[in-house]
């Protein structure tokens, strides 16, 4: 799941989290529709939205051979064991993250340049232009913080009339061609949030990396991570168990 309203997001699109959380964590938050993802716990709303191991002798991005070295398009989440961002209800304290996961999810985050939003993840992570400012705040809100600052966004909504960000610009319309000249003239990875803005991403063969953190819980409905009808063969790369329960897996997107 990505996050909305102060927490990590857990969509593949772009991880945040809600839920119960401290309270320097601020109240718990709730999604806020498909192109949403929730917000864990401990955290706000992070976009977990792609990053992932990246090996710091090359940065990061992906060879493609002839010394050739090409960014990479990211998709995050947070879910439940059986798929879902957020329950029927809306919420999604269960994936709140606690402070080894957060921590490990702003490491994946460093690598990313680029946050491709639809209109509500984007106005669930905007939090973080602002929200954490305060020095009591825990470590990786404030690593958190400065990283999504830093990073620019691109928001695609009909209906949003102007940003609430630096480094930010809004686009009209997903234009797959454009998104991929994008990729091809980046040097850092980009990562996409929110499932609706995703399957447009993965249908139009754009996603090279899947990355999932997992939470031992069966919701059983709500907010899909992954659109129905939509086939992607993967390959599993990376994978790790944190005393929480939560299981990270990273898949890379077999070609077509």
């Amino acid at each position: 799941p990505t996050m909305t309203a102060k927490s990590l997001h857990p969509t593949i699109v772009a991880p945040s989290f809600t839920g119960h959380r401290p309270a320097a964590y601020g109240p718990p938050a709730r999604s806020e529709g498909s192109a949403v993802a929730p917000v864990v716990g401990n955290a706000r709303p992070t976009a977990l939205a792609a990053h992932g191991d990246v090996d710091q002798t090359r940065g990061p991005g992906k060879d493609v051979g002839d010394g050739v070295h090409m960014a990479r398009l990211i998709c995050t989440a947070l879910t439940s064991l059986d798929g879902y961002i957020a329950d029927e209800h809306g919420n999604f304290d269960w994936a709140a993250p606690d402070s080894e996961v957060h921590a490990f999810v702003n490491d994946l985050e460093r690598p990313i340049g680029t946050y491709l939003y639809g209109r509500r993840l984007y106005e669930t992570m905007v939090y973080w232009e602002t929200g954490p400012a305060e020095p009591d705040q825990p470590p990786p809100v404030l690593d958190y913080a400065k990283l999504w600052r830093a990073a620019d966004k691109i928001v695609y909504s009909t209906t949003l009339a102007a940003a609430s960000s630096a480094r930010t610009r809004i686009e009209r319309t997903f234009d797959p061609g454009a998104v991929r000249a994008m990729k091809d003239a980046a040097d850092r990875d980009l990562s996409i949030g929110g499932s609706a803005l995703a399957a447009h991403a993965f249908r139009a063969g754009l996603v090279d990396e899947v990355r999932l953190l997992v939470s031992p819980v069966i919701v059983g409905g709500g907010n899909r991570f992954l659109p129905d009808r939509l086939r992607v063969d993967l390959h599993l790369r990376d994978e790790r168990r944190f005393d929480s329960g939560v299981v990270y897996l990273r898949y890379l997107v077999a070609p077509a």
